[in-house]
């Protein structure tokens, strides 16, 4: 059976009442939101149905409601934005966690400058060299054009040291203005691939829906996932319970063969969903669109 094509959100059953909703490659591009994704929005909460943002941004959740204000994404058509940076600041703090406990608070960042609100409030000293610290946080790059060699002697050094490395955006690449970029994710693969100790927070760990859900006060079974990301949002939102409707115009859509916005070709998306080990969602849609 071929999988469900909504040509907009007004398409979605109604049993749907809540959505969890990435950003990056479905609202918005990191720069421009994409085209009728705030008017989508807008008839949404317009619906009746309540919306809370889930992105595996490495910054606090406030750094991204603040971007959103930039964005023109007004903050009253959605209820929260809970990020996989908020999910590892919260380990770090509390560590309910006894890996998080036993890091010790010398700290390497692997990241740009944009990524330092995660660390304020919490009990670090930052350090500037693999052999002072006693772990790793990575956010990710910030230069567009980055790849995972320009990161590899240090990681080499780190792995050296058998450092653990806490990677706070799981996702391996988004879409910057059009492009593919990588992200934290990519780097802690890397890691791992050199016999790192890596943990990672945020999608596809179905304990961050367990807080999106929370946030919506509804039981799953009444709630849809929206992303673009097999590995990530679909995988995510299945460990999850939840359904998942797959935006195709995101990361993967050089893969499918098409572009935001544009509905996908039924035979080139069932490829990519055998490609990704059958990670299949509950039905597509080019854009997020209503």
């Amino acid at each position: 059976m071929s999988l469900p094509i909504l040509g907009g959100l007004k398409e979605l059953p109604d049993r749907y009442q809540g959505c969890i909703i990435d950003l990056w490659g479905v609202i918005h591009d990191g720069i421009t939101p994409y085209p009728g994704a705030i008017d989508a929005l807008t008839r949404l909460k317009a619906s009746g149905r309540r919306v809370v943002m889930l992105s595996n941004a490495p910054r606090r959740s406030a750094a991204v409601i603040a971007l959103m204000d930039e964005l023109g994404i007004a903050r009253e058509l959605y209820l929260d934005i809970v990020t996989s940076g908020e999910a590892v600041y919260e380990e770090i703090t509390t560590g309910r966690d006894p890996w998080f406990r036993c890091l010790g608070r010398r700290c390497l960042h692997v990241g740009g400058p944009r990524d330092r609100d995660l660390f304020v409030g919490l009990d670090l000293d930052l350090v500037k060299a693999p052999s002072d610290a006693q772990f790793l946080l990575v956010t990710g790059p910030e230069e567009a054009d980055a790849t995972v060699e320009d990161f590899a002697p240090l990681l080499r050094e780190a792995r050296s040291l058998d450092l653990p490395l806490v990677c706070a955006n799981p996702d391996l690449v988004v879409i910057h203005c059009g492009r593919p970029m990588i992200c934290a994710g990519s780097l802690a693969l890397f890691y791992e691939e050199l016999g790192g100790d890596v943990r990672y927070r945020g999608k596809p760990d179905p304990a961050i829906y367990d807080v999106c859900l929370a946030r919506l006060g509804l039981d799953r079974s009444r709630v849809i996932a929206i992303g673009d990301g097999f590995p990530t949002d679909v995988a995510g939102a299945r460990a999850a319970g939840l359904d998942c409707l797959f935006c195709t115009g995101g990361i993967h859509a050089e893969e499918i063969g098409t572009r935001y916005g544009e509905r996908p070709d039924p035979d080139r998306l069932e490829a990519a969903i055998l490609h990704h080990g059958g990670l299949r969602p509950a039905a597509a849609i080019g854009g997020f669109v209503w």
